[in-house]
C-alpha cells in the first residue's frame, strides 16, 4: 500500500526475487503517487482508492479492504502509505499488516521524525519494521536498524541516510516474514 514517492515500493520489488516474495498488486489511496506510475510501468496490479472520494474514513476503508481482499495477499505492507488506518480495518488484517517507519521506534513515533530526532540530540537513529495496530506506530517491533547521528548533520541529510537503511531493511524482513520466520504473527 503507497501513497507517495515509491522508493520503498521500488526496493521491495527490485529485491523480491532474492528475498522470495512476490508482489501481487499495490493499492493506492493518491491516484497520482509517483509509486502509482512506477507499479505500472513495472506491470504490477494497480488498485486506486481515493480517500478524498469516500465521506468518512470508514467508508474509505470499506472500499480498500474490498479491494485487498480481491488481490488476495498474505501480507500487507505499507510502503509509504499516509494514512492512518481505523480499528475495524487493522483487525480485519491483525498480524498480516506491515509497516516501515524512520525511526528507531518507540522513540519518534508520527511524522517529522529526523526533524525530532536532531532537536532532541538523538545520537542514534534508524527505521523500524513493525507490525501494524491501533495505536500509531505502537505495533510489535520485528527488526531495527540504526546509525549514528552526525554531529551538524541537516534533517535532509538524516532522512537521506535512513531512507538508505529502509530499503535494505524492509525487503528482508518481507521476505522473512512471508517465509513466517517472525515469531511475531
Amino acid at each position: 500500500m503507497v501513497s507517495g514517492r515509491g522508493s520503498n515500493l521500488r526496493a521491495l520489488h527490485e529485491k523480491a526475487p532474492e528475498q522470495g516474495y512476490v508482489i501481487i498488486g499495490v493499492v493506492s489511496n493518491n491516484p497520482t503517487a509517483p509509486a502509482v506510475d512506477y507499479a505500472r510501468d513495472q506491470g504490477l496490479a494497480v488498485r486506486i482508492v481515493d480517500h478524498r472520494q469516500f465521506a468518512t474514513r470508514d467508508a474509505f476503508e470499506v472500499a480498500l479492504a474490498a479491494e485487498l481482499d480481491d488481490l488476495a495477499p498474505d501480507v500487507i505492507a505499507l510502503a509509504g502509505f499516509l494514512r492512518v488506518l481505523g480499528t475495524d480495518f487493522v483487525g480485519r488484517y491483525r498480524g498480516r499488516l506491515l509497516n516501515i517507519h524512520p525511526s528507531l521506534l518507540p522513540a519518534f513515533p508520527g511524522l517529522d521524525t529526523h526533524r525530532r530526532a536532531l532537536a532532541s540530540g538523538a545520537r542514534f537513529h534508524g527505521a523500524t519494521v513493525h507490525l501494524v495496530t491501533d495505536a500509531v506506530d505502537g505495533g510489535p517491533i520485528i527488526a531495527q536498524t540504526g546509525l549514528t547521528v552526525n554531529p551538524g548533520e541537516s534533517p535532509a541529510a538524516l532522512a537521506a541516510r535512513v531512507l538508505t537503511l529502509e530499503h535494505a531493511l524492509y525487503p528482508y524482513v518481507l521476505g522473512g516474514f512471508a517465509r513466517g520466520e517472525t515469531s511475531d504473527r
